[in-house]
């Protein structure tokens, strides 16, 4: 597939930023004067522990700021994903960095003037400002953190190194998404095919094995070439984290982690744990694909592959828009018709062009459509892309709509939940109106692959990320040797011993980019585990059990993340959802090799 400039692409297979901004001059326009809000939130400073209404002032225009922050940040970075070469775009990201930075040290010395009020006089100022109660959730969470907060100034200082603590996540997507290049892979007849983050994955999925193992040795030729400069980049990341955790006083960067999303780390913990109980059923996964595919030895350029044959499942991104519609239909007419607006109003961004950031996200806020970047090429998995992005963004605009700016964001750990169960009930709608028994099969071979991708990987991403920041806070090098050995051992403990453990794949850490977003992929496999038990209580109970759930995709942080999803009748404090998926992953093995036989 021939990937094209983004000025030769349709204008309505690309995304409409309107709603954060007409044009990039607006965009520069409410850059610059944005940047007069500054000298405004230095007059509440020594004033908002005074009085009840210079404290409500403030938390409104905090409000205000933090609307349009989101506009100018959003707008820079999805101009910059759009052909990451460009320069002015690279500028806009920079610049709307910088500026949320100098926002950040400017409020700095909030959290500890607000500390320094006692429960006391807070309450005081609830019933002096019955205004206040709309804060109450907000400054609660604040005053949780009273062990972990410093002074004005040293905030103020730790505030001031934010940008330069992302500089380990921008150098590694510069480098992955606008520097790396890879050679050409071939196929079986000699054909060459271009290999970019964005065909490695439909490359993986390809019946010919030796295109397969040709994408596989370029992939990892070009990641293995740069593995110390990629060591050295994951090293200052977690070298941030350690700083930042030691600053404010955690006994861990997992800790000063999940603390911000009033996470217990035992969750954490508690899924590594229960997925290892449960390895056997992802040791049988690798046994019958081995068998499947008919082959002496199984390699990890062969772990993609269909294990059904001769089945052609391609989409047209038109077909795929018709088949979300109508898998999402027990969702109810509200949630559909939301579905439908994202759809036909360009909230999607979807061919791949030239430059364009790799991957697939949904991005958005307070007072602006969601956005949804893809890189489309027809397979079943884009289709199960993009309505695992359109779940993101339906969280996004229920929240958006339904709670006040303080709370319309939600934490990352209830992130994954919306955008998997989308595609959990996806996955039984394909298989209830699918009556041909191979493409049955190669469907269950899609679900079984979100499984062993979303369950298991995941978790093995979430324990290679807590033993290499383990590794650093017990003052070892994080070196690629050092990481390439955790990576090896833990596909060996993952993957068993079914399957080659090359040294191809002991280097996968090296392109991974969510080891650079502070401990989020662990959110993956729990919210897996609660889509598959969301998905469920849906299709069973019926409009009850979507009027709960479009109670928690409504719910933003105004609760506490663990208590929206027990609103919607999931408790992912205990290990029993984990325990529950897997149990549904040994079946669905059970199911396939009963339509293979």
């Amino acid at each position: 597939m021939e990937i094209k400039e983004r000025k030769d692409i349709e204008e309505k297979y690309l995304w409409d930023l309107s709603s954060m901004f007409e044009s990039d001059e607006a965009f520069e326009k409410a850059l610059d004067d944005a940047k007069a809000y500054l000298p405004r939130i230095a007059e509440f400073e020594g004033e908002i522990s005074k009085s009840s209404e210079k404290l409500l002032e403030f938390l409104q225009l905090d409000d205000e700021i933090g609307i349009l922050l989101g506009r100018i940040m959003n707008y820079a970075q999805r101009k910059c994903d759009e052909d990451t070469r460009i320069a002015k775009y690279q500028d806009y990201s920079a610049k709307a960095m910088t500026f949320a930075v100098s926002l950040q040290s400017a409020c700095a010395w909030f959290t500890p003037e607000i500390l320094s009020l006692t429960d006391e006089q807070i309450e005081a100022f609830y019933k002096e400002c019955p205004e206040l109660e709309l804060y109450r959730r907000s400054l609660e969470t604040v005053f949780a953190q009273r062990g972990h907060t410093l002074s004005a100034k040293e905030e103020q200082l730790l505030a001031a190194a934010g940008e330069m603590a992302s500089a380990a996540e921008n150098i590694y997507s510069m480098f992955g998404d606008a520097d790396l290049a890879f050679e050409d892979a071939t196929d079986s007849e000699g054909n060459t095919h271009s290999v970019t983050h964005g065909s490695y994955g439909p490359l993986m999925m390809s019946a010919d094995r030796e295109l397969r193992r040709s994408a596989y040795e370029s992939m990892y030729k070009s990641c293995r070439q740069f593995r110390n400069t990629t060591a050295a980049t994951l090293s200052a990341q977690v070298k941030s984290l350690k700083f930042y955790a030691d600053a404010r006083k955690y006994n861990s960067t997992l800790e000063a982690a999940l603390s911000a999303t009033e996470v217990p780390t035992e969750v954490y913990t508690n899924l590594i744990e229960a997925v290892h109980s449960g390895m056997e059923p992802m040791y049988k996964y690798v046994k019958l694909r081995k068998k499947m595919l008919g082959v002496d030895e199984l390699h990890f350029y062969d772990i993609y592959a269909p294990m059904v044959s001769d089945v052609d499942m391609h989409f047209t991104y038109e077909e795929a828009c018709d088949i979300i519609i109508k898998a999402l239909e027990p969702m109810g007419e509200e949630y559909l018709n939301i579905v439908k607006e994202g759809l036909n109003s360009r909230w999607i961004d979807v061919y791949e062009n030239k430059g364009k950031r790799s991957g697939a996200y949904s991005a958005g806020g307070y007072g602006m459509n969601p956005n949804i970047l893809l890189n489309f090429h027809g397979t079943l998995s884009d289709v199960f892309t993009l309505i695992h992005e359109m779940g993101h963004s339906l969280h996004t605009y229920l929240s958006s709509h339904t709670q006040p700016p303080v709370y319309s964001n939600y934490v990352i750990f209830v992130a994954e939940v919306a955008s998997t169960c989308n595609e959990a009930l996806l996955m039984q709608y394909l298989l209830k109106t699918t009556e041909d028994k191979k493409q049955k099969a190669y469907i269950l071979n899609h679900f079984l692959e979100q499984f062993k991708s979303t369950l298991y990987r995941q978790t093995m991403f979430a324990e290679f990320e807590l033993k290499v920041n383990q590794l650093n806070e017990a003052g070892e090098g994080v070196t690629a040797d050092a990481c390439t050995e955790i990576y090896r051992d833990l596909q060996k403990l993952y993957f068993g011993d079914d399957i080659v453990i090359d040294d191809n794949i002991a280097h996968e850490w090296t392109r991974i980019p969510h080891f650079y977003y502070n401990y989020y992929v662990y959110q993956y496999s729990t919210g897996f585990a609660a889509a598959m038990a969301l998905s469920q209580r849906i299709l069973t109970m019926g409009e009850p059990a979507v009027k709960d759930y479009i109670g928690f995709l409504s719910g933003g942080c105004s609760k506490k993340p663990i208590d929206l999803l027990r609103g919607a009748g999931v408790d992912m404090a205990s290990p029993q959802p984990v325990l529950d998926a897997i149990k549904v992953f040994e079946g669905l093995i059970d199911e396939f090799e009963s339509l293979s036989e």
